[in-house]
């Protein structure tokens, strides 16, 4: 089921996210999720969902996890440092991104995002460090 209000949330502060029309299955600050349906636009050769296209998809994901968990007081977030690992390509159907606190400090914030595809099987592991502004 689509979280309307965390799909307009993720629209509204990152125009990109609508492009690539991502949709936001959950959102709150112990737990993120959005997906992004494979397209063959936006493939690599062989019909694998690009690598930056799953990046962009963690990073949108941690980034509101981050901005969910915000010292009080704070007005936003920037990605200052991000490592990804890929596991497994996506060929169809979706890719699942959760993003999970792992310190949320007041000056950094640091989120995990497990990137999964319909079998649940892991695709990517990213790690990403937030500079709470």
């Amino acid at each position: 089921m689509i979280d309307e209000t965390g799909t307009k949330l993720f629209h509204q502060t990152m125009p990109f996210t609508e492009r690539l029309d991502i949709e936001v299955l959950q959102h709150g600050p112990d737990l993120v999720r959005s997906r992004i349906a494979w397209n063959e636009s936006l493939c690599t050769l062989g019909g694998v969902l690009h690598g930056g296209v799953l990046m962009s998809l963690a990073d949108a994901t941690g980034a509101v996890c981050a901005y969910l968990n915000l010292p009080e007081g704070k007005a936003g977030t920037t990605t200052v440092e991000s490592k990804t690992n890929f596991v497994r390509a996506v060929r169809s159907g979706y890719a699942t991104a959760s993003s999970t606190p792992l310190h949320a400090g007041r000056s950094f914030i640091v989120v995990e995002t497990e990137i999964r595809d319909d079998a649940n099987k892991l695709v990517a592991k990213v790690t990403q460090t937030q500079a709470v502004l």
